[in-house]
């Protein structure tokens, strides 16, 4: 007789384990301060999980590891970053099955479609692999100048950039609008879809489980509008992607924004059913939002006297 049976020869029944789903911030997994989740049901109403809700507190705290994460990840070399995002691409494909079957519940769509969209968002990192020590090529250079001078114009990393993720595209969309934040030096507080968060809280598993320092990328789940306020309004982040946010809510943030200057990503404009992110995600992806966030430093170095001799060198 199997163990699985019972003395009387009907199969064991057992208690499947449900997954606890929990905010990645700081490259650790806590629940949400305020000790509030939500209930994430597919497209057809049917209970998924719980999600937690996070908080202002939540919002803070963020950005204070992503500040902290900031100095290390933007200091490293850029051939660097492009191993470690080449490393998030490499665990994405070993878990793509889990991330199908999320997909597919959350955005309600087939199998095939699903996978379809997991692909693409794979092969995004590893586009967005590929840049990160070419980016500086196209956006700075050599500037021509009058005089004995080398004038070099390089870009930086902006700072701390708070992404609201797409609504819709729960990873595809997440995926694109994150890996150009990080691949160019940034650290990113991420707020993802309120409607289908789930595929965004496991892929802070696989940045826990790869090679990304905890803080570079932190993500925030919950009631959109309750976590961008305060980020925001937060003197110590340096930019914003509106992705994810409708009109009226876009607009409230940005003039929260103009406090301290941030750069601001606008939303696209929205489509025929008034959803905020109308863009192709399945496009090739180009270099915008690589230079959304990048500064430029421009240096001037003397080159010595020139004269009928030549350089002084």
């Amino acid at each position: 007789m199997s163990d699985r049976e019972s003395i009387n020869g009907s199969a064991e029944r057992r208690l499947g384990v449900f997954k606890t789903y929990k905010l990645y911030v700081g490259g650790k997994f806590p629940r949400s301060e305020s000790g509030r989740v939500y209930e994430v049901t597919d497209s057809k109403g049917q209970w998924l999980a719980n999600a937690p809700k996070s908080s202002r507190k939540d919002a803070r705290d963020a950005v204070v590891a992503a500040r902290k994460a900031f100095g290390g990840w933007s200091g490293a070399t850029a051939y660097n970053r492009g191993q470690v995002l080449y490393r998030v691409a490499e665990m994405l494909e070993g878990r793509k099955e889990q991330f199908v079957r999320e997909v597919a519940a959350s955005e309600g769509l087939s199998k095939s479609k699903a996978a379809a969209a997991v692909d693409a968002a794979i092969d995004r990192w590893v586009w967005y692999a590929g840049w990160t020590d070419k980016i500086g090529q196209i956006a700075g250079g050599a500037n021509p100048v009058a005089g004995p001078y080398l004038n070099l114009s390089t870009p930086e990393p902006t700072g701390v950039v708070a992404v609201l993720a797409p609504q819709k595209s729960s990873f595809l969309g997440l995926v694109s609008v994150v890996a150009p934040v990080i691949a160019t030096g940034n650290t990113a507080v991420v707020i993802a879809s309120a409607d289908a968060p789930l595929p965004a809280l496991s892929l802070g598993e696989v940045l826990a489980t790869s090679d990304v320092p905890g803080g570079v990328v932190n993500i925030l789940t919950g009631v959109t509008a309750e976590i961008a306020a305060p980020l925001a309004a937060h003197q110590d982040v340096n930019a914003i992607d509106l992705t994810g946010a409708e009109a009226e809510l876009a607009k409230e943030l940005e003039i929260a924004a103009a406090d301290n200057l941030k750069r601001v990503r606008r939303p696209q404009p929205v489509d025929t059913d008034g959803a905020s992110d109308s863009e192709n995600w399945l496009a090739s992806p180009g270099t915008d939002r690589l230079t959304a966030f990048l500064e430029t430093k421009t240096v001037w170095h003397p080159t010595g006297a020139l004269g009928s001799a030549g350089s002084s060198y």
